[in-house]
């Protein structure tokens, strides 16, 4: 809902977009590319790769976990709303932490966090493109060496694209989101298709997976702790505030809509799987939608379906490689990181130290953990953002804006709070890979942290908490 509070001190109007130092960003984005770019954000590597992960964790039931994802994902996007029409600026999670806490030690954990979430979701990217790619080339059997070569040449262009330079548009993401879009409307209408048909074994959408003694309620946990990482992308859109058309008004309405959208489309895409391919089968491999066209369309040509898998993918994993390398050379420039990492080449401006660090670690990720421990690290360092995202929409209350903004309702930042923090605890299921994965970057982080910091202290200079 709109708040028309006081103000304390003058802000910038919500309508103008200028900013304080005189420069403004070009305001193109109008609600349908908003939209577009919502949508194609969150669609991608999670439910195109762990579907069938989700299915092993849970059973038949696989399209709960999805609609519990975008029911946490709904509540945090509220307080998103708030923060975003509050501040209509670029800036997303590190920003609102740093306005709401201003504790630089906190505000660098947050912004690493996010950076890492970049890394490991672009390693499971990689993973899956290998997986998808042997399948179009009709390989068959157990050909690990083979996928984490190609998953390796697949990072390694990734960031040659990434150290060439890349001028991303949100009209080439309408493009891409329809390519991702039509995949996932593929199986939807296969499954119908099925059904209509009498085919498959619809009566498992009610199964639950409690082998091992687990209750159904521990299932649906832990693998809503994974599901998540479907849900993830929404908190990028706030990036796009400033060449936003009207953002007060149009973002709350567009990232609603989106995240609707994607969470209908999740669900139904979930049933259909279990539908026409067991959940012990689907969760075999790292090509689940690939087993489920094959089994409801034999005669579908499954290397059509694998190149579009491969472009939803490669999308993911382009945009959460440039996302790191930014974020580590911007943060190199506040003094928060070693600045070495803010060098760039000088004929292309791309920064190709921290473009070499996030591909190195890229790499030591996808030779050390698999497709489901990287979608779990993903979820669980998102998680943990969110949750401090939530506190900080309710510390900033205290901060008075002059114009009219989406206030959420008090309630659902404290919901998305605890939830948040259940989903990324011991509690709910959460493998213990996710937080040795998240611990060892963490402590990559910390060491450099530190580093800066030692310096910094012996060279009489403070660290910046932009």
């Amino acid at each position: 809902m709109p708040d028309s509070s006081g103000t304390e001190g003058k802000r910038t109007a919500a309508g103008t977009g200028d900013a304080e130092d005189g420069t403004e960003l070009k305001r193109v984005i109008g609600p349908g590319l908003l939209l577009l770019f919502i949508v194609g954000d969150i669609l991608g590597t999670g439910v195109y790769a762990l579907t069938g992960k989700v299915a092993a964790e849970v059973g038949g039931a696989v399209w709960l976990p999805f609609l519990l994802a975008f029911v946490v994902a709904m509540l945090t996007a509220t307080s998103y709303l708030e923060l975003v029409t509050k501040y209509p600026r670029a800036g997303g999670a590190a920003a609102y932490t740093n306005r709401a806490f201003g504790i630089h030690f906190l505000t660098f954990i947050v912004t690493f966090a996010v950076m890492c979430s970049g890394l490991t979701s672009a390693s499971s990217a990689s993973k899956a493109f290998a997986a998808n790619l042997l399948s179009a080339l009709d390989i068959d059997g157990d050909h690990a060496r083979a996928t984490m070569i190609i998953a390796l040449a697949f990072m390694a262009g990734i960031s040659l694209i990434n150290l060439r330079g890349v001028g991303e548009s949100v009209k080439t993401n309408v493009v891409l989101t329809i390519v991702e879009v039509t995949g996932l409307m593929i199986v939807i209408a296969i499954g119908a298709w099925a059904v209509l048909q009498g085919d498959g074994e619809f009566s498992r959408v009610g199964e639950f997976n409690t082998t091992g003694g687990e209750t159904a309620f521990g299932a649906v946990t832990a693998a809503t702790a994974l599901a998540f990482f479907a849900m993830v992308g929404f908190e990028d859109s706030v990036n796009m505030a400033e060449e936003t058309k009207d953002p007060v008004r149009i973002f709350p309405r567009m990232m609603l809509i989106g995240l609707t959208i994607t969470g209908v489309v999740y669900v139904l895409v979930a049933i259909a799987s279990v539908t026409l391919v067991a959940p012990s089968d689907l969760g075999e491999g790292e090509t689940p939608l690939l087993k489920v066209v094959e089994a409801g369309a034999p005669g579908f040509p499954l290397d059509l379906f694998a190149w579009i898998t491969m472009f939803a993918v490669s999308n993911s994993a382009l945009i959460n490689m440039l996302m790191a390398s930014r974020l580590l050379y911007g943060m190199s420039r506040e003094r928060a990181l070693p600045a070495p990492l803010g060098r760039i080449l000088p004929r292309r401006r791309t920064p190709w130290v921290a473009i070499t660090f996030t591909t190195l670690l890229a790499f030591l990720l996808i030779g050390y953990a698999d497709l489901g421990a990287l979608g779990g690290t993903t979820s669980l360092l998102l998680l943990c953002v969110f949750a401090v995202v939530n506190v900080a929409v309710l510390v900033l209350r205290r901060d008075r804006v002059e114009h009219r903004h989406f206030r959420a309702p008090t309630a659902l930042p404290v919901i998305g709070a605890v939830l948040c923090v259940y989903l990324a605890g011991p509690l709910a299921g959460r493998p213990a890979d996710d937080y040795r994965i998240a611990g060892w970057l963490m402590l990559i982080g910390l060491a450099l942290w530190a580093c800066v910091w030692l310096a910094n202290r012996m060279l009489g200079r403070r660290q910046r908490a932009d």
